[in-house]
């Protein structure tokens, strides 16, 4: 900067432009000055930030307060607090201005939202929340805009001048549901996923009406007559608002997921990418008056899979923590804002508008709710009971998006701006503070079920998706192209296309789970392979390993041990993916089709023998009791021959049960077990004999894929549990089409 002044000389001035031109007076200090107006507006920003945060901080330090109110309330009294203390020093307290709160306050909360949305019960729920969002927020709108212009019109004097159109415009502002007021409360009841995501996808998805509403009403009142043309343009520009911010928000989000995709060597930035190209999709939306918010969730919905396949665990938590906490302080700020615009703002109050306003935007979501979830329920399957209509009805919040439009408003077309504000203010603190506070009390109350806070098993990840294939092929074979179909349609195109567009490497094709396994099975092979101990095989080494290194075939160069196609195969049906593709591979359901390979068989049967002699001897001592003639039953003939296979003989009408005997000498080597029946069922490649169906099914090929349930709980001293859990978790899902497919995958040998 300047130099310090010369013995005599008038100080230098700076370059930087803070000399005026005419020589200043002499400090005492040179260099040290107060310039607070260079500082100002991040200093002010800061503070404004802090003082949000310690608030924060504060309402949990003392948790008897934050028990009764909910954070958003208390975070409006401190506002207003802090904008009484400013006013009463004699400044003029700042008001939360609508493009700070549109553009950089409502982003980051939308996109939090949008980027943890629980998939699975919004799809669920799609319709629903559809119909609550676009048909219930039209109905409040107009149903509020046509009884407040009654008011008006039966008002006295200081409200007739207010028309039609400015009425239905105050009314499309005050109806939607808020999002982070509904966040806000809902996050500190637990209330369960269903009325969560219907309250919560509402106020998300109401966003395209009101903009749309807003911006029409908005220049309806500039235009000098409306005409019919004009009403089905504004019906039209819906869809375009709707439909075009979600594609919006999709381009974005593919584009971010393909750039993923290049970032392994320079990890540091991707977290960057998810914000930038959300906010870039926020603002593409907002510059043609699209929904900006659908444009964002549809970003974070669509992108969210890909990136996270595609970076780093690390990047993966850093994107979590930094939405958290962008959204928290978001919210945060916004409330004690509001507080503060209160405060603030010029106000006019008038009795008559105000309660009528309240009064009837109680009415309106309530017979909303009521009529709408008569006609929901027609057609869903969970219906929606009393209580949940109660909640939905009351959890309709309103917040600082009705405010920011509110204040949007021009003076010019809207002399009653001031009203309309006050009137709107009236709401956000009765819906906050009166509903917001009475809402938990009343769901203890009314004993509505709460959200289960752990996490879902794998058991039951499983079976969740193995009932949605079973509900596939079911709508299949009726014909019935319900959701389940479109969502397999959808599933298939995306690992076909999408996937290997967008996902580097190997993830495309197998997830991280799997790709972690070959890796894992390829260095123990490989060591195997160098350490030449390939005939006397350590127990610990997986046999999967064995397998695909077979001695007498693999020349001794090579060390890498190929994986066969159909090995890759088996080791992707683990994958509760996989049990998509299960369709597309079937060609019939027919029993002569079903031709299992004997060695295979083999396998399976002395791993069912063996879990079934401990299970005998734990359980079923009085099978063994049974007289031997009585053959009827599979259950007992499996028993017996699991008891003891060479000692059982069985009787001549049972001739063709396929019998395999076992030496007892060497169990690993598959060449011992033989066949004693030619022609088993289902194992030689012959139909089965009509004299067989009678006898029931009495040796199944497929029996080790459902094993007793108890089999997991009795370990031998020869397989581990480990074992057997895994042989449970591999087992093939589907009937098999192809005689390779049914292979355990890893057979034990001791």
């Amino acid at each position: 900067g300047a130099e310090p002044p010369g013995p005599g000389g008038p100080p230098r001035t700076p370059a930087n432009g803070s000399g005026e031109g005419h020589a200043k007076h002499r400090k005492a200090f040179p260099v040290i000055g107060i310039d607070y107006t260079h500082v100002r507006i991040p200093f002010e920003i800061s503070l404004w930030i802090l003082l949000a945060c310690l608030m924060k901080l504060g309402f949990h330090v003392i948790p008897s307060v934050s028990s009764i109110v909910p954070e958003s309330c208390l975070l409006i009294v401190v506002g207003l607090l802090v904008g009484g203390l400013i006013k009463g020093v004699g400044e003029k307290p700042p008001i939360l201005k609508s493009d700070i709160f549109f553009l950089f306050l409502l982003p980051p909360i939308i996109l939090d939202a949008g980027y943890f949305l629980p998939l699975r019960p919004f799809t669920e729920n799609l319709g629903t929340i559809l119909i609550f969002a676009v048909v219930g927020t039209l109905w409040n709108a107009f149903f509020l805009g046509g009884l407040m212009y009654a008011v008006c019109q039966l008002g006295g004097p200081g409200l007739n001048h207010i028309g039609l159109l400015a009425n239905l415009l105050f009314g499309s502002i005050i109806s939607a549901v808020d999002p982070v007021a509904v966040l806000a409360v809902f996050e500190e009841i637990h209330i369960n996923e269903l009325l969560h995501i219907l309250v919560f996808g509402e106020s998300l998805l109401n966003d395209a009406v009101t903009v749309v509403l807003y911006h029409l009403f908005e220049e309806f009142a500039s235009f000098e007559q409306v005409t019919i043309l004009d009403i089905i343009l504004g019906f039209l520009s819906f869809f375009v608002v709707s439909l075009g911010g979600v594609l919006v928000g999709v381009i974005y989000g593919v584009i971010a997921a393909f750039t993923s995709r290049f970032t392994s060597h320079i990890r540091v930035i991707e977290p960057l990418f998810v914000f930038l190209y959300s906010y870039m999709a926020y603002l593409s939306a907002e510059l043609f008056h699209l929904s900006g918010i659908m444009a964002l969730i549809a970003a974070g919905v669509v992108m969210r899979p890909y990136v996270e396949a595609n970076i780093s665990h690390k990047s993966h938590t850093t994107i979590k923590y930094f939405l958290k906490m962008w959204s928290s302080v978001s919210e945060t700020l916004i409330f004690i804002f509001l507080g503060v615009s209160t405060v603030a703002g010029h106000h006019y109050w008038n009795w008559t508008f105000v309660i009528s306003t309240l009064f009837f935007c109680l009415i309106a979501r309530v017979l909303g709710v009521l009529v709408l979830t008569w006609f929901i329920n027609k057609f869903r399957i969970v219906k929606l009971t009393p209580k949940d209509q109660f909640i939905i009805a009351y959890g309709g919040l309103r917040g600082a998006i009705a405010f920011s439009l509110g204040y949007l408003l021009d003076y010019k077309h809207f002399g009653m701006r001031d009203m309309f504000l006050t009137a709107i203010i009236t709401v956000i603190f009765f819906t906050v503070f009166v509903q917001g506070m009475t809402i938990r009390p009343l769901v203890d109350l009314l004993a509505v079920k709460k959200k289960q806070e752990t996490k879902r098993s794998i058991n039951e990840e499983i079976h969740t998706q193995f009932l949605d294939h079973l509900l596939t092929g079911i709508e299949d074979i009726c014909g019935h192209y319900g959701h389940h179909h479109w969502k397999d349609k959808l599933n298939r195109f995306n690992k076909k296309y999408v996937k290997k567009c967008l996902i580097a490497g190997e993830r495309s094709k197998e997830p991280q789970l799997i790709a972690f396994y070959h890796k894992m099975e390829m260095k123990q092979a490989i060591e195997l392979v160098e350490s030449g101990g390939i005939g006397k095989i350590p127990s610990a080494v997986s046999t999967v390993s064995i397998q695909n290194i077979n001695p007498q075939t693999l020349p001794l160069e090579r060390v890498l041990p190929a994986l066969s196609k159909d090995k890759e195969e088996e080791i992707r049906k683990i994958l509760r993916t996989n049990l998509q593709k299960t369709r597309q591979r079937l060609r019939s359901y027919n029993r002569h089709t079903l031709v299992a390979d004997p060695y295979e068989e083999a396998w399976n049967q002395m791993l069912l023998r063996r879990q079934k002699a401990r299970q005998l001897e734990q359980k079923m001592n009085n099978y063994l009791t049974v007289p031997a003639h009585k053959v009827d039953s599979p259950t007992m003939s499996r028993a017996r021959i699991g008891s003891d296979p060479l000692a059982y003989e069985p009787k001549e009408d049972s001739e063709n049960l396929p019998i395999i005997t076992i030496d007892p000498a060497s169990p690993q080597s598959p060449e011992s077990v033989d066949l004693m029946s030619e022609e088993p069922k289902g194992c030689g490649g012959l139909p089965p004999s009509p004299e067989e169906d009678e006898e029931g099914l009495v040796m199944r090929v497929k029996e080790p894929s459902s094993p007793g349930t108890d089999d997991v709980f009795t370990p031998g001293t020869s397989d581990s549990p480990s074992n057997q859990r895994m042989l449970r978790c591999l087992s093939d899902p589907g009937p098999r089409p192809e005689p390779e497919e049914g292979e355990p995958f890893i057979p034990k040998g001791q």
